[in-house]
Formats: structure tokens, sequence, C-alpha cells
């Protein structure tokens, strides 16, 4: 597996994917179509639960279908991965989102996360937007890790894993454009007068993001052009890139 440095988080959280019951989870649900059939089948859109969920505050089960304008909560020791449309979301553990309405009913036009951590593959569309308490994302067809950190005044961790996102922290703006991993804090407080400021890549993995790319039938930029960077969240192939980070400088 690839090298992750983890904040407040252990191993185990990251290593879902590896699961048998994951594994056989998510070859059924490619084999039997993806969300398009599961759909228009009546089925359940949660490709796997593990542990407690709610969602509009009753409990979920693996045959709960998750729609857009639906609140979903995570208990403790809980993993749960879900597809609406074109995008695969995984929620870790102890994690309130909202999953707002886009264009249509099976696209999210927007991902509210009010404390917890998501990993998500969004395929190409229109322009989306993820929030949190201290930071927005402008997004099209992207793979991101989102987290938000209640302890330190709901400071929110933000990673481009691969894609184009137009970033905003109060009156601070950013366009990252990421081939590997470029990643942002959205700080409760200013630092040094900013409110988005550069990260290292925390969290999350090569290998999560590639799981969900394959359950919306995409691939990550790093998987397209056969290489990969330095995880150091400069969102670059190269060790060295030429451009500063896009948070690093007014």
């Amino acid at each position: 597996m690839t090298r992750h440095t983890l904040q407040g988080r252990d191993d185990a959280e990251l290593l879902w994917f590896r699961r048998r019951g994951m594994l056989r989870a998510a070859a059924a649900w490619t084999t039997l179509g993806g969300f398009a059939a599961a759909w228009a089948q009546q089925r359940s859109n949660v490709v796997e639960l593990v542990g407690d969920a709610q969602v509009n505050g009753r409990r979920a089960t693996p045959a709960t279908a998750i729609q857009t304008g639906d609140a979903v909560e995570t208990g403790p020791g809980s993993n749960l991965v879900f597809v609406i449309g074109t995008t695969a979301f995984q929620v870790r553990q102890n994690s309130r989102l909202v999953v707002e309405r886009g264009a249509t009913l099976h696209s999210v036009g927007v991902l509210r996360l009010l404390t917890g951590a998501v990993a998500s593959v969004w395929g190409r569309g229109p322009h989306r937007t993820i929030v949190t308490p201290t930071l927005t994302a402008g997004i099209r067809g992207t793979g991101v890790y989102t987290e938000v950190f209640p302890a330190q005044a709901s400071r929110s961790y933000f990673c481009n894993c691969y894609g184009t996102v137009e970033l905003q922290a109060g009156r601070d703006r950013a366009v990252s454009r990421a081939d590997y991993h470029q990643s942002f804090w959205g700080e409760a407080e200013p630092k040094a007068g900013r409110l988005l400021t550069p990260a290292q890549a925390i969290n999350h993995t090569d290998e999560e993001l590639e799981f969900l790319a394959r359950l919306v039938d995409q691939r990550t930029t790093w998987q397209v052009l056969g290489r990969k960077g330095v995880k150091d969240g400069n969102g670059s192939m190269d060790e060295n890139p030429a451009q500063a980070r896009p948070a690093s400088a007014r």
C-alpha cells in the first residue's frame, strides 16, 4: 500500500477496501450494472455498511437507498460506502453530512460535511460544491478527501487528489490543479493572515481513491498516466515542481 501519514486516525480505518466482504460487495455492484441498474431495479445503492449509520435519523441497513437531500450519520467504528449517480462516497466513522440535490434527482449538487471525513470520486459533470465549516470547494470531475476536525474548532482539511478544484476560505481563494494529492487547511483562525493554507497529505490512501473510482467506472490520474508523484501535498508528479502551491502566496 502507498505511504500515508495519519493524524487522529489509525490504519484500520484506511484499510476498509481490503476486507473480503467489501471486495465481494464491490464485485457484485459492478457485475449487476452499478447505480443505473440499482435504481432501475429499486435496489439499494449502499455498496457496504459496517457498524451503525443513520439516514434522516433512521437506522440504515444494507438495503437502505440513500438519495439526494438525505442526511447521513455514521457511528463509532462504522464504515459506509455508497454511490449516487456518478459519485462514489466512503464515509468514515463519526461523520455527519448532507448530500444535497443537484441538477437532477441522481446528481449531488452539494456535499455538506459537518464533522468527520469522506473520501469521494466525482464523475465529470456540472459544477458541484463541497462545503465544510471553514472551507468551500467547487469541483467538476475529480477525486478528493475531506475531513473536519471538531477538536480544532472545526478546522477543515481538503485534499484535491486529482483534478481541478476552486477553493475558498473566508476571503482567500485558490485554484488547485493536481495530478497527485494537493492538500489544504481551511483554518478556523487566520495563520499568518491567511485562512487557506498548505497542508501535507494525511489520512487517506491512493488505493481508497482507486477503489471508489472503479465503482463509478473511473480511473485516477495516476492510473491513467501510469506513474505517481511524491505524496507530500504538493499535487505534482515532480519532486520539485516549478510552480509554487496556490495557497502559499496571495
